[in-house]
């Protein structure tokens, strides 16, 4: 409690604290982006539920970590040496969460582009087996975003409490901003498959991350935002038309 007390009133404290949540939130986009993505394979009434688990579960593994720090420091340790590079478990973690994402983004890309092709859903088959399928690949990614989380915040602060309210903050943004952002991808179908597309690059990126090759995340971030406000201007573009063809129209 002293600790508590006593960081509260630490200015470079808040600093940490209020640097912290930003980039947790912003390393967050990546899960939301994919749950929402997810959850919209599901059927309508099951939506809502699954991305609060998988966000609820999040935040559980979040916390979860956070007790065990001292363990979650030395996942950094290499465990063998292969083309020039000790690989640790939170390299292996990123690059099987990486090939998973790849993959996943990958079949859902072909799906989009190639309609009649139904015999590999991103979820597949029975609604119960499609729900429960969604929540173990939800959980899975939660696995591997959350290593890469708890290490980049123990890397920016040593003190525990500050982590544990950032990751909080951080988890109910993405709460609060799933179903919204869920909404606006299914009503965007152009969205989908941009969305699609920053699920294949953050999958690449965390491949090459854990084969020892740093990629500036402020240049992911920057690309993603980039693409983003393309699209922006493409779907104003497209009710600017609407919106002219619509009054052109005889009456």
């Amino acid at each position: 409690m002293q600790d508590i007390l006593t960081l509260a009133q630490d200015p470079a404290a808040w600093i940490a604290l209020v640097t912290l949540i930003v980039m947790e939130v912003v390393l967050g986009i990546d899960n939301l982006i994919f749950i929402s993505i997810l959850t919209n394979k599901l059927p309508v009434d099951q939506r809502e539920k699954a991305r609060r688990i998988g966000i609820g579960l999040a935040l559980i593994m979040r916390l979860g970590l956070l007790g065990t720090v001292a363990w979650i420091v030395q996942l950094t340790n290499p465990l063998f040496e292969a083309f020039g590079h000790g690989f640790s478990w939170k390299d292996i973690i990123l690059i099987a969460g990486g090939l998973f994402l790849v993959w996943k983004a990958t079949k859902e890309i072909h799906h989009n582009v190639d309609p009649e092709d139904h015999k590999e859903d991103m979820v597949g088959g029975k609604v119960a087996t499609s729900f429960a399928a969604a929540i173990g690949q939800i959980l899975l990614l939660d696995l591997v975003f959350s290593v890469d989380s708890i290490i980049t915040a123990v890397g920016m602060t040593p003190h525990v409490p500050i982590m544990v309210v950032a990751v909080i903050v951080a988890v109910t943004v993405m709460l609060v901003a799933a179903t919204p952002l869920a909404n606006f991808i299914e009503k965007n179908p152009t969205i989908v498959m941009l969305a699609l597309a920053f699920l294949l690059m953050i999958g690449t990126t965390l491949i090459a991350e854990g084969m020892g090759f740093h990629v500036p995340k402020g240049y992911v971030y920057a690309a993603m935002a980039f693409s983003a406000l393309v699209e922006v201007l493409n779907m104003l573009s497209r009710n600017a038309r609407r919106k002219k063809n619509a009054t052109a129209k005889p009456h």
